[in-house]
């Protein structure tokens, strides 16, 4: 069996999976050279769903706003490509593009320029912003296969492409948006879905919580054997170390409270 194989058989902890900043930079850097960069670092970074980057059109997109819509997926029925409707009305939206997507996308299309010189006539002009070398629409199945293999090249843990637009998701929970803008940006049908879907978030992402959480506590000072977060001791004082107040053996102090008061009163414990 090859290391390509075993790599992708490699079990997944969980439904969703999501690389790390750092991996998730690997593998662009990796993949800067490939002629279908430009549509991992969307899907990477706004979002997309894999048959709608694949179905994008250049009408669709204005570089000079800074904006997106998708308007159009392309799926596969029986083996053949088909354009067909988002797939949620929420879906057909604008997604708003930062400037280093915006510069990835204009090198992509001079790239494409030039293969449409090079094809000359043979030049199939569908329109899309992703498409074969000669024009014609991709193959969403066929996208997730070059992936795969630009994943495994680029030495970082198997995901699948989908997991991408989960990626996009928990950098901007990270990033400090909330889960509405969050929501907005994938285009989920409501809230409820975004929040159901991403209960995981990232390692570094955990910790700024936590940190968060305790830095909310005054404290007048830090003492020796106190959490860092000042909490608890994480450790009970040894009996030796317990000193209780001295009194006289047989004064009213030395008596217990509840047994003092009923005395005083003259009354009885209850049942």
């Amino acid at each position: 069996m090859s290391a390509a194989r075993i790599w992708l058989g490699t079990p997944r902890p969980s439904p969703v999976m999501v690389w790390t900043p750092a991996q998730l930079g690997a593998f662009l850097d990796y993949a800067t050279t490939d002629r279908l960069y430009a549509l991992y670092h969307l899907i990477a970074f706004r979002g997309l769903r894999r048959g709608e980057a694949c179905g994008v059109r250049w009408v669709d997109v204005d570089l000079d706003e800074g904006v997106l819509t998708v308007s159009t997926q392309l799926i596969i029925v029986e083996g053949e490509i088909e354009e067909g409707d988002p797939k949620t009305e929420a879906s057909d939206a604008a997604v708003a593009l930062d400037n280093g997507t915006v510069a990835v996308l204009r090198a992509h299309r001079q790239r494409q320029d030039g293969e449409r010189l090079t094809w000359g006539d043979s030049w199939r002009d569908t329109g899309r912003v992703f498409t074969r070398e000669d024009g014609s629409e991709l193959k969403p199945d066929w996208v997730s296969e070059q992936f795969e293999r630009l994943a495994f090249a680029a030495g970082v843990p198997p995901i699948r492409l989908h997991d991408l637009r989960h990626g996009a998701a928990t950098l901007s929970l990270a990033a400090g948006n909330d889960l509405k803008t969050t929501s907005s940006m994938l285009r989920h049908s409501s809230l409820s879905i975004t929040s159901d879907i991403y209960t995981s978030v990232l390692p570094e992402m955990a910790r700024a919580a936590a940190e968060a959480s305790a830095a909310l506590v005054p404290r007048k000072s830090l003492v020796e054997g106190v959490s860092p977060t000042g909490g608890l001791p994480s450790v009970s004082p040894a009996p030796s170390q317990v000193v209780l107040p001295s009194s006289p053996p047989n004064s009213r102090r030395s008596q217990p409270r509840g047994r003092r008061a009923l005395q005083d009163s003259n009354l009885r414990p209850s049942d």
